[in-house]
């Protein structure tokens, strides 16, 4: 639906098959006595064309594993690497212009600008890193998120799942290593959240995209290639090939056996 994956493109050098490595990456919030560690030395490596789901209770730490590895916010330690490029260094300036090349963001209520419309939205991340537009290429992306009849509507005329549908196609267009997605579906009906993680899932497997989702949903979870869990700022274990069931049990025990195993090595 996204089109063919692109061998040429793959980066080289060691780690050229890793879209997102985190190594003991730690942030903490407030001072003294009142500091909250909200991650804990994490790390762990996520493969190129990969689909995971970021998932552990309130306070677990997975918005702030979010932010962190998406350049949303620094990190007190570590490092991270996206698409075999270290991330967290250098100044805001080149952070904001390193995002804009790297990543690509899914919200949970859309961020689309309401007075552009569905086309303008679409296109803003590429005139915001002062890239080329590529209006054909835009509307291309629109069509195989179903809104080309679509593209001079504004936020307002469409549906929850529509505006989704153009947060997913902005987050494609600049072709990002890694898509990150912060509980996408959270906002949306069953029959449009399927939808848009089934968009997810398409653009992971036909196009060859990275896509991390935080969610609190087994349902939404069971969409992914796997699930990392987290409970108290550090990784409490993973899931490949998750099932509704599985998600939902393994929620109901997670905090039983935290640990910090180093889970770069597993290709979680």
């Amino acid at each position: 639906m996204f089109g063919r994956r692109d061998k040429a493109q793959r980066p080289s050098g060691r780690h050229s098959d890793e879209a997102l490595r985190l190594v003991k990456v730690s942030k903490s919030y407030g001072e003294g006595e009142s500091a909250v560690r909200a991650l804990d030395g994490v790390s762990l490596s996520l493969p190129r064309g990969t689909f995971t789901a970021v998932m552990g209770p309130s306070g677990s730490g997975k918005t702030t594993l979010l932010q962190c590895a998406a350049g949303l916010e620094r990190p007190d330690s570590g490092i991270v690497m996206v698409a075999g490029e270290e991330m967290s260094k250098g100044s805001e300036a080149e952070l904001t212009k390193f995002r804009r090349r790297r990543i690509g963001f899914v919200f949970q209520q859309y961020n689309l600008l309401p007075t552009l419309t569905v086309a303008q939205n679409t296109i803003l991340p590429l005139k915001l890193a002062g890239r080329r537009i590529d209006k054909a290429k835009a509307r291309s992306v629109l069509e195989q998120v179903g809104l080309g009849g679509r593209l001079k509507h504004r936020p307002d005329e469409l549906s929850g799942g529509q505006r989704q549908r153009v947060a997913i196609a902005r987050a494609l267009v600049t072709e990002p290593a890694v898509v990150f997605a912060d509980e996408p579906t959270g906002a949306l009906d069953i029959r449009s959240a399927r939808d848009v993680l089934r968009l997810l899932q398409e653009a992971v497997r036909v196009h060859g995209r990275t896509v991390v989702m935080v969610t609190h949903d087994p349902v939404a979870a069971s969409y992914a290639d796997s699930v990392v869990f987290l409970a108290d700022g550090r990784l409490a274990g993973h899931m490949q090939r998750p099932t509704v069931d599985a998600v939902a049990e393994r929620l109901a025990h997670l905090g039983d056996d935290i640990n910090g195993h180093d889970y770069a090595a597993q290709g979680v």
